[in-house]
């Protein structure tokens, strides 16, 4: 006996599925987002400091002591 389903009632109940774990889930979730947001911040960052002109260290020590 071959089984049948209904395609959108396996969507529903998917979507039903992944609703309620996001909702139990949210602090995980919220995490999740937060770090693929600082990772894509810091490749970004890395991008432009490759794009940029060196500086000695002397100068950024300068320049973190003069926002001070």
């Amino acid at each position: 006996m071959a089984a049948t389903f209904d395609e959108g009632k396996l969507k529903d109940l998917l979507k039903s599925a992944l609703v309620e774990a996001l909702e139990e889930n949210r602090g995980l979730v919220q995490e999740i987002v937060e770090e693929a947001m600082e990772d894509f911040a810091l490749a970004r960052a890395i991008e432009q400091g490759l794009e940029s002109q060196p500086v000695s260290r002397d100068e950024v020590f300068a320049i973190l002591e003069g926002a001070q």
